[in-house]
């Protein structure tokens, strides 16, 4: 479903050109649920943006569903969660999540329904008429991914979707989230810094490199489906998976670290 061939990518200033992303490849089967995880600054959310089209790529190619992605135009049904919720302050829940189908023309009775599906589905029944602002900043979060799940997107790119959230929150939304996704079967490709999240979530966990990036490691997550996100992280099972991938994602941290102390001292 993506397909990312050799795509690299340099930020250039007035004395300097500084490469992000060396050269990574890839690929997301459709139905498929893979993490992308590497040190700051390897470019994770850079290479989330450029499968978005709303970044071009210093060389390589993208695909979607086999349809290469264009620079500035948004591939087909296809879903973005940023790091901080888009949802609009002056709106209600309801109205948050009917939006984008609003923008489509859909008729008032049609989305009105399918509001009402997606808050049962994530467990906000009842909330259509309350202001983002009487909401927990979990549940804003819900709202902003059902904002986009109203749209029906087969590809759902998540830039560090639960990153500022506290972890009994974080681990609910995990629960909700992978239940929605095995409901939708959507194709999810997920940028976290959070290991235990990519492992918790995930068929595949992709490793960076420090900067200029490449795929250090494509590590297949042999945990069954579904989940209990709340018993998993006891299981032996779960820390085999952390230890295999941390061994070779620990070494891309001390790397970075290395190379941003030479920095300094050169400054």
């Amino acid at each position: 479903m993506i397909d990312i061939q050799h795509i690299s990518k340099a930020y250039l200033s007035a004395t300097r050109e500084t490469w992000a992303i060396g050269d990574v490849s890839f690929t997301v089967r459709k139905g498929e649920f893979v993490c992308i995880v590497g040190p700051s600054g390897c470019g994770k959310s850079t290479l989330l943006n450029m499968v978005g089209s709303f970044m071009a790529p210093s060389a390589g190619s993208i695909a979607i569903d086999r349809i290469p992605v264009v620079p500035g135009t948004i591939p087909h049904r296809l879903g973005y969660i940023f790091q901080k919720d888009t949802v609009l302050p002056w709106y209600t829940v309801g109205r948050n999540i009917g939006l984008g189908l609003k923008f489509r023309g859909h008729p008032e009775q049609k989305i009105a329904e399918k509001v009402r599906r997606l808050l049962a589905l994530a467990n906000l029944s009842g909330c259509e008429d309350m202001l983002p602002h009487q909401l927990s900043g979990g549940m804003r979060q819900r709202v902003a991914l059902l904002m986009t799940l109203a749209c029906e997107p087969d590809v759902l790119l998540l830039d560090e979707p639960f990153g500022a959230l506290d972890s009994n929150t974080k681990m609910t939304l995990h629960h909700e989230l992978l239940d929605i996704w095995q409901k939708l079967s959507q194709t999810v490709m997920m940028v976290t810094h959070d290991l235990d999240e990519a492992v918790t979530l995930a068929d595949r966990v992709i490793v960076l490199s420090a900067p200029p990036s490449r795929v250090v490691l494509d590590h297949h997550v042999d945990l069954p489906r579904p989940r209990d996100v709340f018993a998993l992280r006891d299981s032996e099972a779960f820390g085999r998976n952390v230890r295999a991938i941390w061994s070779v994602l620990g070494r891309e941290f001390q790397a970075a670290q290395g190379a941003s102390r030479e920095v300094s001292h050169v400054a």
